[in-house]
């Protein structure tokens, strides 16, 4: 008896597989709306970079003035300084604030009672859910020179500080402030990975003798790595950014020389003085290029290195 032949499953046209799903496109209308008006269609005015923007011509009949402005760029010392400033703080930022969070959501997952590890981690998250406004108004009752923390200071026979002048001080106080408004936020993704570990894993190690460390370090760390490169990929994309929101609601004019960013730079050059639209839209875009040419090669390094990336499994 002849085996009978499998017939090819026939392709359902792509017009009905769309027609099957219409409900769900259309709940992608509003998101994709949203992105084409302020996403995509600004970036016409990316030209402004490269003419002499004239609110009387318009944005297609201004003088065009080719890579000025971007020589301009590497010749104005404040720009400089914000760029070294970017660089320091970004990097900082990446070898001390980063790893926070996993480091976090393994403490909180290994504490042996889970209600005092609910607390924690809701103690931990609250202060995502404020503003750096919010948090500007409190730090500055808390820190200024004659806040609570001097007066206490004060009172103990001790010398003012200035936690807001010092520029030393000033940038410990931009990472430990951030470390405490976002690694509770961040270290929720890392909690979920470690929740979904097989425990059968963590049973098979104690069975095999393994101390809490060595079960964190086998086990859990591993299971990580995904997530963790995802995450560092996303990190290096945003590289030139630097947090514009904590400084700009926290610095003043005495800390300019370590804490003016490239964004808080572009905010004071276009709003508080002469604004030149082109040289500010210059500025803009060579940090987004910056931001891109990171984004892409971080990932393609972290797929040459750990078989893992942001687009994708590792290179074949």
């Amino acid at each position: 008896m002849k085996a009978k032949t499998k017939l090819p499953v026939r392709k359902v046209p792509l017009r009905i597989r769309m027609w099957n799903a219409r409900y769900l496109y259309l709940l992608l209308l509003v998101p994709m709306a949203w992105y084409v008006i302020f996403h995509y269609i600004p970036m016409a005015g990316i030209g402004m970079a490269f003419e002499n923007y004239r609110f009387n011509k318009g944005l297609f009949e201004s003088p065009w003035v080719g890579f000025k402005h971007f020589e301009r760029l590497f010749n104005t010392p404040q720009f400089l300084t914000a760029l070294k400033n970017t660089l320091v703080i970004s990097l900082t930022r990446l070898i001390v604030e980063f790893p926070v969070p996993m480091f976090l959501a393994v403490m909180l997952t290994e504490m042996r009672f889970t209600r005092t590890a609910k607390i924690y981690q809701t103690v931990l998250t609250l202060p995502h859910f404020l503003t750096w406004i919010v948090l500007a108004a409190i730090f500055s009752n808390l820190l200024n020179s004659d806040g609570v923390i001097n007066t206490l200071i004060m009172n103990l026979g001790g010398k003012r500080v200035k936690f807001f002048t010092d520029g030393g001080l000033y940038r410990a106080f931009l990472y430990l402030s951030s470390i405490w408004k976002g690694a509770g936020w961040s270290a929720i993704m890392y909690m979920a990975v470690i929740t979904g570990i097989d425990p059968a894993l963590y049973e098979a190690a104690t069975l095999d003798g393994a101390s809490r460390t060595q079960r964190i370090r086998y086990v859990t760390l591993p299971h990580l790595k995904e997530i963790f490169v995802v995450m560092l990929v996303l990190k290096i994309g945003s590289f030139m950014n630097g947090n514009f929101e904590q400084i700009f609601t926290t610095y003043n004019p005495s800390v300019y020389n370590v804490a003016d960013t490239i964004d808080t730079y572009v905010y004071r050059i276009t709003f508080q003085s002469t604004p030149n639209y082109s040289f500010s839209t210059a500025v803009g875009l060579f940090k987004s290029v910056v931001n891109f040419i990171l984004l892409i090669g971080s990932d393609w390094l972290a797929k040459k290195i750990s078989g893992s990336g942001l687009f994708g499994g590792g290179a074949q």
